[in-house]
């Protein structure tokens, strides 16, 4: 008996305490990571040890994040979050905030202006379902395509019901994509990948999405999370006048503030 209540008062402990002032945060590397680390000594001073872990993938990041191995993530848009909980129903990620969004964009080796874009040329864009969506709204967005609904974020080739220029679609992991600029004219890449590529968004993109994308970058954590202190302190960070002032500053456009 007196183990059985030990072990209870030890669970309650711990459940009072989650994370014990240390927060591990899953995070892709730019402009996630960057942000966050810029802000680590600051949420130290509150108490909070923040322990970044990088990923370089779409899928393993949320499944550590499921699966218990992160506290919280912080790398993916309000419709990716909304199409994972649609099709994930037993998945309890809530969004804790809103922090910036990544200008989606179209770059080229082969070419200077959308107007030099000629018929019949291969497009490479994101295979995962909702930066599809949103990369085939771009090309809609400046009429290039026409789709059947370009309010649908869940849009494929297939919705395109207009193709004047019988442009050619390559759909490829979003990582991928900027290796691929010599081989097809041209890609839609996401603004993390584009500048981890080394490309200034503002200056480099051929075509380039506007500040009010619905597609905006999002702390998550599980539901049973949501009001811990420590990730109410993050998440106050991440909307802090420094956060915002660095995001402007560094990225320059590329990515910007959604707070």
């Amino acid at each position: 008996m007196k183990k059985i209540l030990l072990h209870c008062f030890t669970w309650l402990l711990i459940s009072a305490n989650m994370f014990a002032g240390t927060l591990k945060v899953g995070a892709t590397p730019v402009p996630h990571a960057e942000l966050l680390n810029y802000l680590k000594s600051d949420l130290k001073k509150e108490g909070v040890d923040l322990k970044i872990v990088e990923f370089t993938d779409f899928v393993t990041i949320n499944e550590a994040l499921i699966d218990g191995e992160l506290d919280a993530n912080y790398w993916q848009h309000l419709p990716h979050l909304t199409l994972i909980m649609q099709k994930e129903k037993k998945t309890d990620l809530v969004a804790v905030t809103k922090v910036h969004v990544e200008t989606i964009g179209l770059y080229s080796t082969k070419i200077k202006s959308i107007k030099d874009l000629k018929v019949g040329a291969k497009i490479a864009i994101p295979s995962d379902s909702t930066n599809e969506g949103r990369a085939l709204i771009l090309l809609h967005n400046n009429g290039i395509i026409k789709l059947k609904d370009p309010k649908n974020l869940l849009a494929t080739p297939v919705d395109i019901v207009s193709n004047p220029k019988k442009l050619k679609f390559q759909e490829l992991d979003a990582a991928l994509l900027p290796r691929t600029l010599d081989s097809v004219d041209g890609a839609i890449i996401t603004a993390n990948y584009a500048l981890q590529a080394g490309f200034v968004p503002s200056k480099d993109a051929i075509l380039l999405e506007d500040k009010n994308s619905p597609y905006v970058n999002v702390l998550v954590t599980r539901k049973k999370n949501q009001n811990n202190e420590d990730i109410k302190k993050l998440a106050k960070a991440l909307n802090s006048e420094k956060a915002r002032k660095f995001i402007i500053e560094k990225y320059k456009g590329a990515v910007v503030p959604a707070f």
